[in-house]
Protein backbone atom coordinates (compact mmCIF):
# COMPACT_ATOMS: atom_id res chain seq x y z
CA UNK A 1 0.00 0.00 0.00
CA UNK A 2 3.08 2.19 0.70
CA UNK A 3 3.82 2.39 -3.26
CA UNK A 4 0.34 3.63 -3.73
CA UNK A 5 0.24 5.96 -1.52
CA UNK A 6 3.62 7.59 -2.75
CA UNK A 7 2.15 7.54 -6.18
CA UNK A 8 -0.46 9.33 -5.16
CA UNK A 9 1.58 12.13 -3.20
CA UNK A 10 3.33 12.57 -5.92
CA UNK A 11 0.21 13.45 -8.13
CA UNK A 12 -1.01 16.10 -5.15
CA UNK A 13 2.35 17.60 -4.88
CA UNK A 14 3.20 19.72 -7.66
CA UNK A 15 -0.31 21.26 -6.14
CA UNK A 16 1.17 21.92 -3.02
CA UNK A 17 4.82 22.84 -4.28
CA UNK A 18 3.13 25.56 -6.60
CA UNK A 19 1.84 27.44 -3.13
CA UNK A 20 5.75 27.04 -1.63
CA UNK A 21 4.57 23.71 0.38
CA UNK A 22 5.31 19.69 -0.15
CA UNK A 23 4.29 16.72 1.96
CA UNK A 24 6.37 13.79 2.92
CA UNK A 25 5.19 10.59 3.54
CA UNK A 26 6.62 9.38 6.82
CA UNK A 27 4.73 6.03 7.47
CA UNK A 28 2.09 3.26 6.40
CA UNK A 29 0.83 0.83 9.50
CA UNK A 30 -1.38 -2.32 8.90
CA UNK A 31 -4.50 -0.18 10.43
CA UNK A 32 -4.46 1.71 7.11
CA UNK A 33 -3.15 4.69 8.69
CA UNK A 34 -1.28 7.36 6.58
CA UNK A 35 1.48 9.82 8.38
CA UNK A 36 2.83 12.42 6.63
CA UNK A 37 4.86 15.79 7.52
CA UNK A 38 4.24 18.88 5.19
CA UNK A 39 6.71 20.98 5.06
CA UNK A 40 7.61 24.20 3.11
CA UNK A 41 5.07 26.96 3.58
CA UNK A 42 2.60 24.26 4.61
CA UNK A 43 4.17 24.19 8.10
CA UNK A 44 2.07 26.32 10.68
CA UNK A 45 -0.30 27.50 7.77
CA UNK A 46 -3.25 28.26 9.00
CA UNK A 47 -4.76 26.53 6.28
CA UNK A 48 -2.96 22.85 6.94
CA UNK A 49 -5.27 21.26 8.83
CA UNK A 50 -7.64 21.75 5.64
CA UNK A 51 -5.40 20.99 3.48
CA UNK A 52 -4.90 17.84 5.15
CA UNK A 53 -8.08 16.68 5.91
CA UNK A 54 -10.06 17.92 2.95
CA UNK A 55 -7.13 17.73 0.12
CA UNK A 56 -4.73 15.05 0.99
CA UNK A 57 -6.54 12.31 3.28
CA UNK A 58 -9.84 12.62 1.05
CA UNK A 59 -7.78 11.85 -2.09
CA UNK A 60 -6.18 9.45 -0.26
CA UNK A 61 -9.29 8.19 0.44
CA UNK A 62 -10.52 7.99 -2.61
CA UNK A 63 -8.28 6.63 -4.58
CA UNK A 64 -6.67 3.70 -1.81
CA UNK A 65 -10.04 2.49 0.31
CA UNK A 66 -7.54 0.67 2.86
CA UNK A 67 -6.66 3.83 4.05
CA UNK A 68 -8.51 4.68 6.93
CA UNK A 69 -6.79 8.05 8.06
CA UNK A 70 -4.27 10.52 7.46
CA UNK A 71 -2.55 12.21 10.26
CA UNK A 72 0.65 15.14 10.37
CA UNK A 73 3.40 14.28 12.17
Amino acid sequence: MREKVEAILDKIRPHLQADGGDVELVDVDDDGVVKVRLQGACMGCPMSTITLQQGIARILKEQIPEVKDVIAV
